[in-house]
């Protein structure tokens, strides 16, 4: 007869999980899962992504002080994006104190708020796509997603009644949406080459500029029957980037180009425009201030965040950026706040010194 088989050597036990510190809540076992312990320690919202991308490409408060971000990873074999909001923006970027996110299929070139729950994206797929915040807040749900454009669309804006919105692309295409049809109105192709950026006229639903790479800035107005009107501004000798509107004067809109210079265009009489060589490389973004007299903030890929008096003389200038900064948006419920972020991940918060006679909000937030 054969012998018994010896027993199976026994295996080490793993250690007993050490015990948790005088009056702290044992661990609640999360058998393993990784989102599972991440939302545990981070309290991530349902459907808002593990992590966010690192190119932080916009940022926009709302009216009660909520801060959306839009985020593309721009390395990789997947060039994501996400949506983010933060109820409280000095916790931003951090992931799991945000109130709502999601991932995009695509990178996110531009992003603003439509009304108070609304999220309009310019979406690296050549999509204009609508989400909203949904269940208290917590999720952000998508409304419509339509290609339109045939490249990278590079900016949207909602013109002034909200129900209408205007995009551009890399398609030399401007267009002008209707959101709640969820359909195209326009499509205009008088540029020869890359949209750069599009802006919505404070107060008046049908005019507009737009700026692109042919050197051209124009001049929209949607009643006319020739609606495009070319703008000719000597002080900026290089390719537009970037446009915006002063949001107390209709006929002025401040202009910046690949070189780092910012002008104030009258757009009855573009060749007095007031112009500084402000930065040393492309502009990438404006805001103007809530103050009687606005305060301009520009940004650039020369990483500096610049603030600029009525006059275009510096007011502010801040350099922690260490990649190009590509979103800024004013606080509000602080005038003196100034909120920046870039492809460097960082969400920085400025204290701007305020024009003579102006008062703070008592809810500042020093950086």
């Amino acid at each position: 007869m054969e012998e018994p088989l010896p027993p199976p050597p026994l295996l080490p036990q793993a250690a007993p999980p050490p015990a948790p510190p005088d009056g702290a809540a044992p661990a609640v076992p999360l058998d393993g899962d990784p989102a599972a312990e991440a939302a545990a320690e981070w309290n991530i919202p349902p459907n808002a992504p593990a992590c966010m991308e690192r190119h932080l490409e916009r940022a926009h408060y709302r009216a009660d002080g909520a801060l959306l971000l839009g985020a593309s990873g721009l390395n990789g074999r997947c060039w994501t994006g996400s949506l983010w909001v933060f109820a409280e923006p000095r916790r931003a970027p951090s992931e799991g104190f945000c109130t709502a996110g999601v991932q995009t299929e695509a990178g996110v070139a531009d992003v603003c708020w439509l009304a108070d729950r609304g999220i309009l994206v310019a979406s690296d797929s050549g999509a204009v796509e609508l989400w909203e915040l949904e269940e208290n807040e917590s999720l952000i749900v998508s409304k419509f997603c339509k290609y339109e454009h045939d490249d990278i669309v590079t900016s949207v804006s909602v013109l002034a009644g909200s129900s209408q919105a205007v995009s551009g692309g890399r398609d030399c295409c401007v267009k002008v949406w209707d959101i709640p049809e969820q359909t195209v109105l326009h499509s205009y192709r008088a540029h020869s080459d890359a949209v750069t950026c599009v802006a919505s006229c404070p107060g008046k639903d049908t005019v507009f500029l737009s700026c692109a790479e042919d050197n051209r800035t124009l001049l929209w107005d949607t009643r006319c029957p020739k609606p495009a009107t070319r703008i000719v501004c000597s002080a900026c000798n290089y390719l537009p980037t970037s446009v915006m509107w002063h949001p107390q004067k209709s006929d002025i809109f401040v202009l910046g180009d690949e070189s780092g210079t910012v002008a104030l265009v009258d757009t009855k009489n573009p060749d007095s425009a007031l112009s500084a060589a402000v930065h040393t490389r492309a502009i990438t973004g404006f805001a103007f201030s809530a103050h009687s007299s606005p305060l301009l903030a520009s940004i650039s890929e020369d990483c500096s965040v610049a603030v600029l008096d009525s006059d275009l003389s510096e007011v502010f200038r801040n350099h922690s950026h260490r990649d190009f900064v590509k979103g800024l948006s004013w606080s509000p419920s602080d005038d003196a706040l100034l909120t920046t972020v870039g492809w460097d991940h960082q969400v920085l918060h400025h204290t701007v010194p305020l024009p003579a006679g102006e008062a703070s909000g008592i809810n500042c937030v020093k950086e």
